[in-house]
């Protein structure tokens, strides 16, 4: 891989300098490098198999955000993790429409196809998309896939609104994440092939809430229903 050149930097952030453009690109280009060497110098018979196929027993729902990388939080090898990232880590209910569903296409390949044996909705704070749903102004002019995304937990702000009307805002935004983790599980639960294998104990499922600034991770223990470190 050459030389970023300046012609291939997109014109999308008008306030930010080419120069600015160039050196993150050039650092994302450089950690391939990095990690290419160090593969094929340490573990090249690791990777020649990887090529042939994947065998992943875990897959983890995570949300979009830039520092919550499943994959870098677990130190998990290339194969390990099957990961689904979406905006605020949702899992919708089982509907077979015949639209575009791209959550439910990836449960699908992962259950039937790949035959995961752990599912885990892995949520976290300081969530881009629950601070949008808690902040949303239904005044404004809406989003053009961010709000109707958002909106199939609109019980939940609603609950946390009404049950915490005593908390500020911060604590809304926690209380909103955690629930929303437990909406997911419950739709997760909604889809045929996923409630047979849950039925035939062959699959289970995970609540996990990653606190970026304490690097604490927590689990949803439904006995208690509480989140729990690990």
């Amino acid at each position: 891989m050459g030389e970023v050149q300046s012609q291939t930097v997109p014109h999308a952030v008008p306030w930010m300098p080419e120069e600015t453009i160039l050196n993150a690109l050039e650092k994302v280009i450089d950690g391939f490098r990095r990690f290419r060497d160090d593969a094929m110098q340490t573990r090249p018979e690791f990777f020649e198999k990887l090529a042939r196929q994947q065998t992943p027993k875990v897959m983890v729902i995570g949300c979009c955000d830039s520092r919550v990388d499943p994959a870098i939080i677990t130190s998990a090898d290339p194969g390990d993790l099957f990961i689904l990232r979406n905006v605020a880590n949702l899992v919708p209910p089982f509907e077979p429409d015949g639209a575009r569903h791209g959550t439910s296409a990836a449960l699908e390949f992962a259950v039937d196809g790949l035959k995961v044996e752990h599912i885990v909705v892995m949520g976290h704070a300081g969530c881009g998309g629950i601070r949008a749903l808690l902040q949303r102004d239904p005044t404004q002019p809406s989003t053009d896939f961010i709000d109707v995304w958002m909106s199939q937990i609109d019980g939940v702000r609603e609950q946390v609104l009404h049950d915490h009307a005593h908390v500020d805002a911060h604590e809304h935004q926690h209380i909103c994440e955690l629930e929303s983790i437990k909406v997911s599980l419950k739709n997760l639960a909604t889809f045929p092939w996923i409630a047979e294998r849950l039925e035939q104990g062959t699959l289970q499922l995970h609540g996990w809430y990653y606190d970026i600034g304490r690097a604490q991770l927590m689990a949803y223990d439904a006995a208690s229903d509480d989140f729990k470190p690990m």
